[in-house]
């Protein structure tokens, strides 16, 4: 397996691991609807939430959540709107980021962003 796959998945798994440190429920993993992909849907209470992972090895080139363009929000965006419509879900959404640093030794890095943008 590729080495950015690798790390783009352990970034997940640290990822879906603190969400539910924090009390969130893990509705999905990687929900793909055609070319769109959702890293993480949860549930914080009542709200459900759209999480984009990004995980680098360090922020020598900028933090992880810089990586998450407007196209990128779009996409997210749009899958929201189809696992919302397919699930038949009424609940308030919200679209965080979680930025993930996985450095060669140590902890990782977490730096979670809520409501890290809103749909137009």
């Amino acid at each position: 397996m590729a080495e950015h796959i690798t790390l783009g998945k352990r970034g997940e798994d640290v990822a879906a691991k603190y969400l539910e440190g924090k009390g969130y429920v893990i509705l999905a993993r990687n929900w793909r609807n055609c070319h769109k992909e959702i890293d993480i849907v949860a549930k914080d209470g009542e709200t459900l939430v759209i999480v984009e992972v990004k995980t680098r090895h360090g922020n020598t080139f900028g933090e992880p959540y810089d990586s998450v363009t407007q196209f990128k929000e779009r996409l997210l965006i749009s899958a929201a709107n189809s696992y919302i419509h397919k699930f038949n879900m009424d609940c308030e959404t919200r679209f965080d980021i979680v930025s993930v640093i996985l450095p060669q030794k140590g902890e990782p890095a977490i730096e979670h962003i809520e409501n890290a943008f809103e749909p137009c």
